[in-house]
């Protein structure tokens, strides 16, 4: 009997092991169930944080092309007083105060194009200074058109002062004409080609009520023998088909370059000359100095062979030799301040000079600024002492024979926003 109890319970032990392996492989089922769906969802969670990263990337890259894109609004309000020892008037009045300009400038980039503009408002004008839009064709290269600087000697400018240097009443300083010019920077390199069809007002026939209202100098009109200096223009003319070239190389502390013009003269009808000029220039920076030097030649040869030609901006016409040349030398010392909002002082002084000129003129156009700039916020302010001879707002012109002096005290006081 003892024999046949296990005899007995072996069916009862085989269907509970049927059942525990059953329950087993269950259980393994649904662990295979429960690991295909975290298997599942987690690759589903990794998918969607990559679409996540990719928003994220994709938001910041619109951020910062939204940041990049758009045109800035700026511009300046700026006042002057100035004694002029040469003006009676002035004098007895211990100088004048008088609105200068207020302008309005436009910078920025629209879909890879860029825009730059500027127009001015004077009590006397209205006027352009500049206006063009770029496209930086490959890294080191940007084209240009419209209204935009000419690329000739030390730029942007070749002066520390208020009045510039004699090269800007030449037309051949901070000087504006209608074309297209290529810029190109790389490594040490600058070099700048440009053509001009016309001058910024379109010609000699420009839709312009006053072919004096206008920003830089050029040349506009012949002056025969007998006309006045200041004259209004009996024989006009205008700049034509332009070229200008411009390279310098940055060696070290100083840029040294050179610079060419050449270009067409017309009157209503037909060619009437050419004109041509150079310079070669340099431009060091050590520590708090800068030194600029400059040497300019410039020769119109004319059909007629005059030898003085009209020039008009700032709504008056004023004289220059045909030929001449012209150096400059220019030293200034930046200062870093903390008097309340004055936060530098610029000290310079600037000289410049024109000889060899055509014509009967034996007598040198020299001036001489010796000033500071005072920065203090949004607040820039010229303080000049300048003296000079034959010099145009110094009681002279280009054009001038006379070896007296003039002084004149001049304070600029601008704000720019």
């Amino acid at each position: 009997m003892k024999r046949l109890i296990p005899l007995l319970l072996l069916p009862t032990m085989a269907v509970a092991a049927d059942i525990d392996v059953e329950q087993r492989i269950n259980r393994l089922e649904q662990e295979l169930i429960d690991l295909k769906q975290e298997l599942a969802s987690s690759k589903a969670k990794q998918a969607e944080e990559k679409k996540l990263e990719q928003q994220v990337k994709a938001a910041e890259l619109e951020a910062e092309q939204d940041s990049n894109d758009g045109i800035r609004v700026g511009g300046a309000v700026r006042f002057q007083y100035s004694y002029e020892d040469y003006n009676e008037g002035n004098r007895d009045r211990n100088g004048d105060v008088d609105f200068d300009v207020f302008r309005l400038d436009l910078n920025g980039e629209i879909g890879d194009v860029v825009l730059s503009a500027q127009y001015r408002w004077y009590q006397y004008m209205n006027v352009v200074h500049h206006a063009w839009v770029g496209y930086n064709l490959t890294p080191t290269w940007q084209v240009q058109a419209g209204v935009t600087q000419v690329p000739f000697g030390n730029l942007d400018y070749n002066s520390h002062s208020f009045f510039f240097s004699s090269n800007y009443y030449v037309g051949l300083e901070d000087d504006y004409d209608a074309g297209v010019s290529f810029i190109g920077k790389w490594d040490n390199h600058d070099l700048r080609l440009a053509y001009f069809i016309t001058d910024e007002m379109g010609s000699i026939d420009g839709y312009v009520s006053n072919r004096s209202d206008r920003y830089s100098y050029d040349v506009v009109g012949i002056r025969p023998t007998g006309e006045g200096i200041y004259d209004d223009i009996s024989q006009a003319i205008a700049e034509h088909n332009s070229l200008a070239a411009r390279y310098s190389y940055q060696w070290g502390n100083t840029e040294l370059g050179g610079s060419l013009q050449y270009g067409d003269l017309r009157d209503a009808s037909s060619s009437v000359g050419t004109r041509q000029a150079w310079a070669l220039h340099s431009k060091t920076q050590i520590d708090r100095w800068n030194l600029q030097l400059q040497y300019t030649g410039y020769e119109y040869e004319m059909d007629n062979a005059a030898t003085r030609l009209a020039v008009g901006a700032y709504h008056f016409f004023d004289t220059i030799p045909s030929e001449a040349e012209l150096v400059s030398a220019n030293l200034a010392y930046q200062l870093p301040v903390k008097w309340g909002p004055v936060t530098s002082l610029t000290f310079y002084n600037d000289y410049s000079q024109m000889f060899n000129k055509s014509g009967d003129l034996t007598e040198d156009t020299v001036m001489n600024v010796l000033g500071v700039a005072v920065s203090a916020g949004g607040l820039y302010t010229y303080i000049d002492l300048v003296s000079a001879k034959n010099h145009p707002f110094i009681g002279g012109t280009m054009a001038g024979n006379t070896d007296d002096w003039n002084s004149r005290v001049n304070i600029n006081l601008g704000y720019y926003f």
